[in-house]
């Protein structure tokens, strides 16, 4: 999958997990299992996400696409 700025953030939580440390390096806390904001993230863009936390939205794609990329190499090992 390759995120984009339209990418629902619900799918890259659904494909990938909660990549914790990429959302914590720009300051959006952890999105609980079963919290609103799991359901918020239903109808939430990377980009819309990208503002609400006043992240870069270039920077947040390159390193969400960069985390991505090594969750996928980490689990074919």
């Amino acid at each position: 999958m390759k995120i984009t700025k339209e990418t629902i953030v619900a799918d890259i939580l659904n494909e990938y997990g909660d990549i914790e440390d990429v959302m914590m390096a720009f300051g959006i806390k952890s999105v609980g299992r079963y919290s609103i904001r799991r359901v918020i993230t239903k109808f939430l863009t990377v980009e819309r996400a990208a503002k609400i936390h006043k992240v870069p939205l270039d920077e947040f794609l390159v390193t969400l696409n960069k985390a991505v990329d090594q969750k996928k190499i980490n689990n074919q090992k």
